[in-house]
This record gives structure tokens, C-alpha cells and sequence, in this order.
């Protein structure tokens, strides 16, 4: 993996966090709701409640691309060109940069240092727009992306990688990075065994996202209600909230470089 190619999953990775922040719901209106249909486990969202109001997706694909730009040029060049290999051939670089686990964000003095060196216009940018409350809280905001970030370029090659699919999903994006989503999220296994939900032999089954989408899936349900209700992207896209967010997000393309 290049440096470039860890420019793309940190674009992913900052779009997702900014795409996040951008929903808001239209005054006065709540966000859909889930109910169910007539099948079994499967849910739908409510059309009596509003959808989220979002933004013009070419206006938000530049401004993705220009903020994730000024960020990613201000890190250290080991952090942009961080990778499993580097990791495991100098260990000192892991701990610096990858925490023991997902939930673990980066260590804050690490963190602070990073942001220092990110061009005040990113800052500025970022609170103009509504996403960040003031320069103060750029840690905050960055922690997360750099968590996911450090967690993607060093993870290991999964065991499943034949069967990776050439694009997302769901919204069917194919020109930029891919993770794989457990569609029975891990830290569930024990119970689903436990509750008899699915035999073992599924419980590694994967969907190839992109980093947006795969944020979208986990914003949507819990892990429990992932692995008993939506355990296939059939029955992700059956939903009408999905559905709705794929033609969005499908149209959020990146400028050619």
C-alpha cells in the first residue's frame, strides 16, 4: 500500500465522519423511524417521518477532498505512509500510532501534536460549516478518522480476502477503498451461538463497503439487531433508509486527480 493509496482510505475515512455530521434532519421533523413488515425480523423505515436533509453531494465530495487534502499533507510521512508491514518491522512506529485495540482512540498527547500542524484554513473551514463548535474541538473530531485510519492501513490481510467484491455493496461505488463488514458483528458471536440464531459455520460472512457505507450500517442498528435482522445485504437493502442513502451517497464522486 502506497502513500496514495492511504490518502484514499483517510479521504474514506474523513468522508464518513463529515457525512455523518452533515445529516440533519429538516426543522421540525424527526429522523425515520424503523417498523415492521410483514416478513419475520425484517424492518423498514417509517414513511410518515421526514429523511435527513443533506447537502449537494459534488459541494460536499470538494469540500471531503479539500479538508482531507490540507489534513493528511500536515501528518508526519510515517503516519501517511503507515502499513501492517512497517508495523510489524518496527514496533516502536505501532506504538505510537495504533492503539491496542478499535476502541482505544490515539494517545492524546500524539493526537494534539498531530493537529498542531494542520493548516488553520482546515480548522476555520470546519467550524464555518457548522461541524465542529471551534478550533478547540479538532482533536475531537479527528481522533475517531485517525483511529479508523490507523486501524485500516495496519490491519492484517483477511483470511476472506477471495471473496472481495470489486465495489461497494451498497451504493456500488467502485473507484475507492473498501473494508469488510462482519454481517454478524464479533462481539456478538457468543450470544448469537447461545440464542441459536445462525450455526457457526456463517458467522464470518462479510460485506465488502465502503467506508461510508459501512459507517451508515452501524449507525442504523445495533450489533444485535445486525446479526439477527440484517445479516445479508439483501436484507440491509431492503430497507427504505438504505436504500435512500445509496442513491446519496452514489452520487458523492471524488474530482480526478
Amino acid at each position: 500500500m502506497t502513500s496514495n493509496d492511504n490518502y484514499s482510505v483517510f479521504r474514506e475515512c474523513l468522508s464518513s465522519a463529515i457525512v455523518a455530521r452533515s445529516e440533519k434532519p429538516k426543522t421540525g421533523q424527526r429522523r425515520p423511524r424503523a417498523r415492521r413488515n410483514g416478513r419475520k425480523g425484517v424492518t423498514t423505515a417509517s414513511t410518515d417521518t421526514a429523511l435527513p436533509e443533506r447537502v449537494d453531494p459534488e459541494e460536499l465530495a470538494e469540500f471531503v477532498d479539500f479538508i482531507a487534502t490540507e489534513v493528511f499533507t500536515s501528518f508526519p510521512e510515517a503516519l501517511q505512509a503507515l502499513t501492517y508491514a512497517a508495523i510489524q518491522h518496527d514496533p516502536h512506529l505501532a506504538s505510537i500510532y495504533v492503539p491496542a485495540d478499535a476502541d482505544t482512540p490515539l494517545d492524546r498527547t500524539v493526537l494534539d501534536t498531530l493537529c498542531s500542524t494542520v493548516p488553520v484554513t482546515v480548522t476555520d473551514s470546519l467550524s464555518v460549516y457548522g461541524l465542529i463548535p471551534d478550533a478547540d474541538d479538532l482533536p475531537e473530531f479527528l481522533s475517531p478518522v485517525l483511529s479508523e485510519y490507523t486501524a485500516s492501513v495496519t490491519s492484517a490481510p483477511p483470511v476472506w480476502s477471495t471473496t472481495r467484491a470489486d465495489a461497494c455493496e451498497i451504493c456500488e461505488r467502485d473507484w475507492i477503498p473498501l473494508s469488510y463488514h462482519h454481517l454478524i458483528p464479533r462481539g456478538v458471536h457468543a450470544k448469537v451461538l447461545k440464542k441459536g440464531w445462525h450455526d457457526e459455520w456463517i458467522l464470518n460472512s462479510v460485506a465488502w463497503l465502503c467506508r461510508a457505507c459501512h459507517s451508515f450500517v452501524h449507525r442504523m442498528a445495533s450489533n444485535e439487531e445486525l446479526a439477527r435482522d440484517y445479516y445479508t445485504v439483501d436484507m440491509i437493502m431492503e430497507r427504505e433508509d438504505v436504500q435512500d442513502w445509496a442513491r446519496w451517497v452514489g452520487r458523492v464522486r471524488w474530482k480526478a486527480k
